[in-house]
């Protein structure tokens, strides 16, 4: 029973630090200091490099999608369609 009484706390401070990190590691990537996934330019390579496309959100990133920015995914074409500026009759 005393086994049993104190792993319980231990389990429960364990999974408060699991989802601090979580959340912080999230936040972190949000920040710009979490790397896309695919290669990047030589540029940002070094691990103090922050990464610039973070604010517009990264394709196919549930990160990204869960705060809100929604990048289109390269090479996609878009959902508007061009209008003719002249009308022939």
């Amino acid at each position: 029973m005393a086994m049993a009484a104190a792993s319980a706390p231990i389990a429960l401070a364990g999974i408060g630090i699991t989802l601090g990190a979580a959340l912080l590691t999230w936040l972190l990537h949000l920040a710009g200091w979490g790397k896309p996934s695919g290669p990047r330019p030589e540029s940002e390579w070094p691990w103090r490099t922050r990464d610039r496309a973070a604010r517009r959100g990264h394709p196919d990133c549930l990160g990204c999608r869960l705060a809100g920015r929604q990048a289109r995914p390269r090479g996609k074409a878009s959902n508007t369609v061009p209008i003719a500026s002249t009308v022939t009759g």
